[in-house]
């Protein structure tokens, strides 16, 4: 038991870092999110072919798990965007709502009644948010982006519930990380018109940057949390995953000294947020529902 939380810790530490990695690669989010798919995608066709661990699938089955991983593609289109629109603790403040996005989006997508509890606490979020946003204005692009990004993981959580069923974790990841890649390289000639990028192959320290982001932070922490997840409760999973805008905050501020840039309301409109969630994770230890699984 042991082991498997400082596994866990240890992925949601490096799913922390991808915000700041995210912020030292000088590439726009979008061949910054393409480059990282392309490297991801790649390495893990290779690791899991001398593993032996690829399995077929039904064509209509990769349509579903496709669609899912494109949506994905977009989330960190957005979670990047959002940290070059404003800072990595902006952004990993704006991801840390999607627990309580889903107490709204979740009824929707499997038709059962909004609890009011959790409508509470989303306006707890909402006035967390609300904080942040009139007190660092100058950041509001990438709040907007941010709650865009959260809801497109909430929305990419409940897809994995309700359209995928029957697979193994790692065969679910492949196809969809593969899917999620070709979707996003048929979108990206229309992003980039829209929003021209200076650059579009890594320089230097990018490509060292690129490949943590790709084996550490994604393939990496795959193994670790897959692995936790055989040992861990649900809801201890749940609980450490809200440790990971902390870490990256924090990490945020000893690196970049993004503290210097916000205002002080900025950690009332954090604690706030981080309050909700908190409460939201003692409700779900009591009923034992389980809360979107990290995207990231």
């Amino acid at each position: 038991m042991r082991t498997a939380l400082i596994r866990l810790h240890i992925a949601v530490f490096l799913w922390g870092f991808t915000g700041v990695l995210g912020r030292a690669i000088h590439l726009n989010e979008g061949w910054l999110v393409w480059w990282r798919m392309f490297i991801t995608t790649v390495s893990l066709w290779i690791f899991f072919y001398f593993l032996n661990r690829i399995r077929s699938i039904s064509f209509k089955d990769f349509l579903k798990i496709a669609a899912i991983g494109t949506v994905l593609s977009l989330h960190w289109l957005a979670f990047y965007g959002s940290i070059k629109y404003s800072n990595v603790s902006i952004a990993l403040t704006c991801l840390s709502t999607t627990g309580l996005l889903s107490a709204v989006v979740e009824p929707v997508f499997f038709r059962r009644r909004i609890i009011l509890y959790e409508l509470v606490l989303g306006l707890f979020a909402l006035g967390g948010i609300a904080i942040i946003y009139a007190t660092n204005l100058r950041f509001s692009t990438g709040i907007y982006i941010g709650l865009v990004s959260a809801l497109l993981t909430v929305i990419v959580s409940v897809m994995n519930k309700k359209l995928i069923t029957g697979h193994e974790h790692d065969t679910i990841t492949l196809y969809q990380l593969t899917g999620g890649f070709i979707g996003l390289s048929i979108l990206l000639p229309f992003y980039n018109m829209l929003f021209p990028a200076a650059r579009h192959i890594p320089q230097h320290f990018d490509w060292l940057w690129l490949i943590i982001l790709s084996w550490f932070c994604t393939i990496l922490t795959f193994v670790l949390y897959i692995n936790a997840l055989k040992q861990v409760s649900a809801f201890t999973v749940n609980l450490t995953l809200t440790l990971e805008p902390v870490y990256g905050i924090i990490l945020a501020f000893i690196l970049y000294r993004e503290n210097e840039t916000l205002s002080r309301y900025f950690y009332i409109g954090f604690a706030l947020i981080f309050m909700a969630v908190a409460l939201q994770m003692l409700r779900l230890l009591k009923d034992k529902r389980k809360l979107p699984v990290n995207t990231l």
